[in-house]
């Protein structure tokens, strides 16, 4: 069992970051498969996992981990909904501005997600120069998902293209590994930004590729954050036109700082050279 500590940010290479609203069954094996994925490769990572607002005992199971997992960490949102979360969006902002490492991971709570594939990100990451891997599990899921989702699925995929020029396949897959610069520039305040997260990175110049990725059923527990596909689907197209707008009216930002030529220019002090 990995017993690394979780001191500064420039120690720890991977953040993997969850949300997770009243997952009480899910969170002992969560962590236990985050453990075994990661501990061999002897990187140095933290587990963030972010109570999103649950009323069950998903708070107190992740807490019992830290004396002897001091990697694990619980960030717990305030100001929720009674009885419900902020969701998934508003769950990775806090999430991702908590972390410490260099680099992030994400990935659901329910165990659909094998974290085993994280390290194999990682390396693809490193292979390809990318600056975010995307998990991808169509290939997966073509042969136990109902015709309907799988219809809905491709529906989806078609009006991203037209409305976003999104071509990712798999947008709604949580699995995926980004630089952490990209996982705060991410304007995920706004509520559905979560279903954007790739589309948003390339658009902000970033190198994004996508990998065939393990799909599993939900270990235990309902879905959460989910809805039916008659129900997202308006909302979800809203959402579409509403990212495009916002996409359109980014500006770059960059600046420098001018100075005068005659500015007297500061000389390192003898103290400051021996402390360097």
């Amino acid at each position: 069992m990995h017993t690394q500590t979780t001191t500064t940010q420039s120690k720890i290479h991977l953040s993997v970051v969850a949300p997770a609203h009243n997952e009480e069954e899910n969170i002992d094996e969560l962590i236990k498969q985050v453990d075994e994925a990661l501990s061999p490769t002897g990187i140095t990572f933290e587990f963030v996992i972010v109570n999103d607002g649950s009323t069950d005992d998903t708070k107190d199971k992740i807490l019992a981990h830290q004396p002897l997992r001091p990697w694990v960490r619980c960030i717990s949102m305030t100001n929720t909904p009674a009885g419900s979360g902020n969701g998934q969006s508003a769950a990775f902002h806090a999430g991702f501005r908590a972390t410490k490492g260099r680099m992030i991971a994400v990935l659901d709570a329910d165990l659909q997600n094998d974290p085993a594939d994280i390290p194999k990100m990682l390396e693809l990451m490193e292979q390809s120069d990318a600056h975010f891997i995307q998990g991808d599990r169509s290939a997966a899921r073509s042969q136990g998902d109902a015709k309907i989702r799988q219809l809905g699925s491709w529906v989806g995929r078609k009006f991203r293209l037209w409305i976003l020029g999104d071509t990712i396949t798999d947008t709604g897959c949580s699995l995926r590994v980004m630089n952490r610069e990209i996982a705060l520039a991410l304007p995920l305040e706004f509520k559905g930004m979560h279903r954007f997260i790739p589309a948003t990175a390339r658009h902000l110049g970033y190198t994004v590729i996508e990998m065939p990725v393990s799909h599993r059923h939900r270990h235990a527990g309902t879905p959460k954050y989910g809805m039916g596909i008659t129900k997202r689907a308006l909302p979800g197209l809203i959402d579409l036109f509403a990212v495009r707008y916002m996409r359109n009216r980014r500006k770059p930002i960059t600046s420098i700082e001018d100075m005068s030529q005659s500015a007297p220019i500061e000389q390192p002090t003898l103290e400051s050279v021996t402390a360097e």
